[in-house]
């Protein structure tokens, strides 16, 4: 089955599948502001997001890794959340957030139905740092949606987190078809070496533990505590052998995948 994807902005991604409008980590402000995220961090915004938030049309649910830091749920991210049936995310982000949203913990799971097509979600683990990143940050969640029709397999969405042993659990419930990992090797000098999502060669780790047919790389643009781009991280999948497996989204243009 195919759906359609339109990479936005850093983890933000338009899902249309069937009539469903999802999307994931909605942020939405204009570059140049710089936020904070405690302990000292801070990050600039650097790049504009490659459609309007008043452009996106309908939103049928939020699919929120974690609410509590900037360049995953912006200001206007944050605004867009009440205008969608429901929003998605981790335990501790729901009792925050309230209203629409629904809080999971890892493999359990939730529904989105319409016109005859019917979206299992369950949150899939996820470790927003390396050893010691407790002090800094909170939970965060992944997704894995199935839905008739797959012919790869469960759309996984890594969420926030660097590698551990814990996602090797995923490919053992789940046929994995097509993994959309957050890379970009967020992290901040003030913090040292401690890092906060994917960089490369973990995301190759996935690949080999999880076995997707394709590999979205998102969340690599954008920040300047974002410490690998997207170029960097195409060498290193170039290197491992795996580059035909690898999808690149253009931003701002919606492509049509096969799940």
């Amino acid at each position: 089955m195919n759906i359609r994807l339109t990479h936005i902005s850093t983890a933000t991604v338009l899902l249309e599948i069937g009539s469903l409008r999802l999307i994931t980590d909605p942020v939405f402000d204009p570059a140049g502001g710089r936020y904070f995220f405690g302990y000292g961090t801070s990050s600039i915004k650097l790049t504009e997001p490659a459609v309007r938030v008043e452009d996106l049309g309908r939103i049928d649910a939020v699919l929120l890794s974690h609410d509590h830091h900037e360049d995953n749920l912006d200001r206007a991210g944050r605004a867009l959340l009440p205008l969608a049936k429901k929003v998605i995310t981790t335990s501790a982000g729901a009792k925050r957030l309230k209203s629409n949203s629904i809080g999971l913990k890892a493999w359990q799971s939730t529904t989105l139905a319409a016109d005859g097509i019917k979206i299992t979600v369950t949150a899939a683990p996820a470790q927003h740092g390396t050893l010691g990143s407790h002090l800094v940050v909170g939970e965060t969640t992944g997704f894995i949606l199935e839905w008739p029709g797959q012919k790869h397999g469960a759309l996984y969405i890594s969420g926030d987190t660097v590698w551990f042993n814990g996602l090797r659990e995923i490919g053992q419930r789940f046929k994995v078809g097509t993994a959309l990992l957050h890379i970009g090797a967020a992290r901040f000098p003030i913090l040292g070496p401690m890092r906060f999502t994917l960089n490369a060669r973990e995301a190759v780790k996935i690949f080999h533990a999880l076995k997707p047919h394709m590999l979205i790389p998102i969340h690599y643009e954008g920040w300047k505590h974002f410490k690998e781009t997207g170029t960097d991280a195409e060498q290193v999948f170039e290197a491992s052998g795996i580059k035909e497996h690898i999808h690149w989204l253009p931003l701002g243009k919606a492509v049509d995948v096969e799940i």
